[in-house]
């Protein structure tokens, strides 16, 4: 669709697709605004290490989301060996029988037998399958696919060239981890440690640190290290397209993805968060009749999105091939300035579980739905047992007093606090 066609058409916000890696992260990505969650089961997935779900937490989670009114992807995208075929065919009717909204799939040996057994299901073809053209695109369209999401290493105008030859349906993934490897097609944890990544156990070698040591040299490392912990050859900033959504808006996306099902609840929350209330003040610009090829985000969504950690950000191939400034070789991730500590458990009066250690005196902010936080800080905790506290660790539940008062607190909020002061 060239730019003049995209112009003339009514433009509509893409879905927001977010991870869910159990269920109390799917609980906060729908309620800080997600439209649609993904989530994985005990097979088949390539997160095999998130805490996923088993069949009834499986059939719970997507009643969760359809009371909410929000849609649920199942990924079902190893690249599958004979031996994985066994209980396939049950595992794709059950969750047909409890109405996901869709399967993602990278195998065409899986989405052949989807075809075959739950022809009614959406199919979506996962990054895995490395779609970075057009005439890609149309071969998976042929094959029933209803949705691709495309290939990280494609630049917005390649995005558009895709967009300009097919219907189907397009999803990108505008933030969280970046694979080294090609789409993520990655043998290093394989040979590494023997569990391998494509088929859902990766060991993530690629934030290892590594040393140079030449074999008849055994135990002298050269010098190729950052700084005295190492060098770490293959760690990638993160992605971050925030800046970016009003072109992927313009160039007719239908879904942006958030990496981050091994991630925390407090990232998945913060990230949704900043997404949402960005896509929806690009809507408010589009229905007051703005040209969204001229739509720039207010500096304060990136000044949000920048307290979630981890890596730093890189556009990655969005404007061209990214530079050495895209990788982070000096260190496994960033220093964070913010973390999440405490999550929303009942209000009047406001009870929290703590995340990281909270004290009296702490001052905290409470992430409402929207861009804006409330800060307070907190003069009194009550334990379960009734008493008064001065410190409360992870994992404790306590009825916080605070100045001024969180009014505004809901059941799922997050709290955070920076930890460096």
């Amino acid at each position: 669709m060239t730019l003049e066609k995209q112009s003339k058409k009514n433009i509509r916000l893409p879905e927001l697709l977010a991870p869910a890696g159990n269920f109390e992260k799917l609980v906060t990505a729908i309620h800080y605004g997600a439209d649609a969650v993904y989530l994985g089961g005990r097979n088949y997935s390539l997160r095999a290490r998130a805490g996923n779900f088993d069949d009834q937490g499986m059939r719970q989670a997507t009643a969760y989301a359809h009371e909410h009114g929000v849609r649920v992807y199942v990924t079902v995208n190893i690249f599958a060996h004979n031996r994985d075929f066994a209980g396939l065919a049950e595992y794709l009717r059950f969750l047909a029988d409890i109405g996901v909204d869709g399967l993602i799939i990278a195998d065409p040996g899986i989405l052949l037998t989807a075809r075959e057994t739950v022809p009614e299901m959406v199919l979506h073809l996962s990054t895995q399958a490395n779609v970075t053209n057009a005439a890609s695109a149309r071969f998976w369209a042929m094959q029933g696919v209803r949705r691709l999401n495309l290939a990280r290493e494609l630049g917005i105008g390649e995005i558009r060239q895709i967009r300009d030859a097919t219907d189907v349906e397009l999803e990108i993934f505008v933030h969280g981890a970046l694979c080294i490897s090609y789409s993520g097609r990655c043998m290093l944890s394989n040979y590494f440690t023997g569990r391998d990544a494509n088929q859902g156990d990766c060991a993530h070698p690629c934030r290892y640190s590594y040393h140079l040591v030449e074999e008849k040299r055994p135990g002298q490392y050269f010098p190729v290290e950052e700084d005295e912990r190492g060098t770490y050859i293959f760690n990638s900033q993160d992605l971050c397209l925030l800046p970016r959504l009003p072109e992927l808006v313009e160039a007719g996306v239908d879904s942006i993805k958030i990496e981050g099902r091994m991630k925390s609840m407090g990232y998945v929350g913060s990230v949704v968060r900043v997404y949402r209330a960005a896509l929806d003040w690009i809507g408010s610009r589009l229905q007051a009749g703005e040209d969204p090829r001229k739509i720039i985000l207010p500096h304060n969504f990136s000044e949000e999105i920048e307290k979630t950690g981890t890596r730093g950000q890189t556009q990655n191939f969005f404007d061209g091939r990214p530079s050495a400034d895209a990788m982070l070789y000096d260190t496994m991730r960033t220093a964070q300035g913010f973390a999440p500590v405490g999550i929303v458990r009942g209000i009047r009066p406001l009870e929290i579980e703590t995340r990281n250690v909270l004290k009296t005196g702490d001052r905290v902010e409470y992430l409402g739905r929207g861009l804006e936080t409330v800060s307070c800080i907190v003069t009194g905790m009550i334990s379960a047992r009734g008493e008064e506290l001065d410190r409360a660790n992870p994992g404790n539940r306590v009825i916080l007093r605070t100045e001024p008062e969180l009014n505004q607190a809901e059941v799922h909020g997050i709290l955070r606090k920076n930890m460096n002061r």
